[in-house]
């Protein structure tokens, strides 16, 4: 749980079962509900010893991995794990509804003015409203996580991958980049990306995938990247030492867009890349201490400590790292959800005006979104119901809980938790913990193995 001094200052967490002996003994007040933060009223900063705690961050498109840990001598242990979840494909529908109204009403006999192509000029580093709002998005909540925990650094993935391990150029950080397993993982985050997780020949996903070389090896082909695909079991063995070319002799098609692919670069990682070098630069203007790492890094972090894939396991694992002693069971998944909408009337398909709504969007002292927990005494919706409210100007409220909508509960049977800050909050127990594999092997990996 996040503690607060008396003064609001962070201090470090504690365990939940701490938290609650601090408050029944009158120690501590419940300063937020989700997540949960309470505040000492008899300690401060300058009477504790505060150690501090780290953030890691797996920046992603739908969703978003924070860890909150702490590091001794490399040895991290998760203390909160969060994942956010983004609102950026709506951001995009709505912007691509109203470009199409906008090209409706220019095409037709009306009186408006010109239209207007090429005098607007975008900003350097200028990006799209809907990855513009994930890296909003996660600042906010690294924003948060410094209010309530004293952060003193961040890790986060720059890259799904390093290009510069997979080059022949000088090491950059020791022989393990350029001969050690990292470079192999960083080789398999790309070809699995270029190769869109499919075998090169047959198509089959879902599938181990081995590393083909399209020159083979024994004919004097090299590791270069232009020069592996991605192929099944089967394939791969059909096709053993053969060239490509002769492979294919009968597929000209296949062959042609094979080899055309091979040699083009992953265009498609520069503009999904594009978010995480943009959070990246907004981490450094923080003035909190940054590093960065790749997925490829984080993939093969895993694959020492045994952690299964998820978003929070990722923001654990970002990094150089040793091992890691324990994570939550626990993660809190934080749902972008926005604040309303400022149009107080709803339209027909037409586009006519068909209802109109409030002016004022608090009713009773509570307004749509607000976290809320309902005790019913009788009726047929007795009992206990914890979770947004939609408000209505009758006073009969709607309460969505994780097991759905109970509708027509009354006002006064409501008690507001927390003000609606345009989240909505739920909760799912940790990916279980898989059997540790073995690394993968060293020299690269670059053998006839499943990826």
């Amino acid at each position: 749980m996040f503690v607060l001094d008396r003064r609001g200052h962070p201090l470090d967490p504690c365990h939940p079962a701490r938290a609650r002996r601090l408050l029944a003994a009158g120690r501590a007040v419940v300063h937020r509900h989700t997540p949960f933060v309470i505040r000492l009223k008899d300690r401060s900063v300058a009477d504790s010893t505060v150690a501090g705690v780290q953030v890691g961050i797996d920046p992603g498109s739908k969703h978003t991995g924070l860890a909150v840990f702490t590091d001794h001598g490399g040895n991290r242990s998760g203390r909160y794990a969060i994942q956010l979840d983004h609102r950026g494909a709506a951001i995009r529908d709505r912007l691509s509804a109203q470009a199409a109204l906008r090209r409706g009403r220019r095409s037709r006999n009306l009186r408006h003015r010109a239209p207007r192509f090429l005098n607007r000029t975008k900003p350097q580093g200028w990006l799209a409203p809907s990855l513009r709002h994930r890296v909003e998005g996660t600042m906010s909540w690294v924003a948060r996580l410094t209010r309530w925990a004293p952060v003193a650094a961040v890790h986060v993935e720059r890259v799904s991958f390093d290009t510069h391990a997979l080059s022949a150029g000088k090491p950059l950080e020791g022989v393990e980049y350029q001969q050690g397993t990292l470079a192999g993982c960083e080789v398999r985050e790309y070809l699995l990306a270029k190769w869109g997780r499919a075998c090169a020949y047959c198509g089959a996903s879902g599938v181990p995938l081995n590393l083909d070389h399209l020159h083979p090896r024994s004919r004097g082909g090299s590791n270069r990247i232009s020069n592996l695909a991605l192929a099944c079991v089967r394939c791969n063995q059909a096709k053993n030492a053969i060239p490509v070319e002769v492979f294919l002799k009968a597929r000209p098609a296949l062959l042609a867009r094979i080899l055309k692919q091979a040699k083009a670069p992953l265009r498609d990682a520069a503009a999904v890349n594009a978010t995480r070098w943009a959070l990246w630069r907004v981490l450094e203007a923080t003035g909190l201490p940054v590093s960065t790492a790749s997925g490829g890094r984080t993939k093969w972090n895993r694959s020492r400590t045994g952690a299964a894939k998820s978003h929070t396991l990722d923001a654990l694992h970002v990094g150089h790292l040793e091992g890691v002693t324990a994570w939550p069971s626990t993660v809190l998944v934080v749902t972008a959800t926005g604040r309303g909408a400022y149009a107080r009337t709803r339209t027909d398909r037409y586009g006519f005006p068909r209802l109109r709504l409030p002016r004022t969007k608090r009713v009773k002292g509570f307004a749509t979104g607000d976290l809320v927990r309902a005790v019913v005494p009788s009726g047929k919706k007795t009992g206990v119901h914890t979770g947004r409210v939609a408000v209505r100007s009758t006073g009969s409220f709607n309460i969505t809980t994780r097991h759905g909508t109970v509708q027509g509960i009354g006002h006064r049977h409501v008690n507001l938790l927390q003000r609606a800050d345009g989240y909505g909050y739920t909760t799912h127990p940790e990916t279980r913990h898989r059997a540790a594999s073995p690394p993968p092997p060293e020299g690269g990996g670059l053998h006839a193995g499943g990826i």
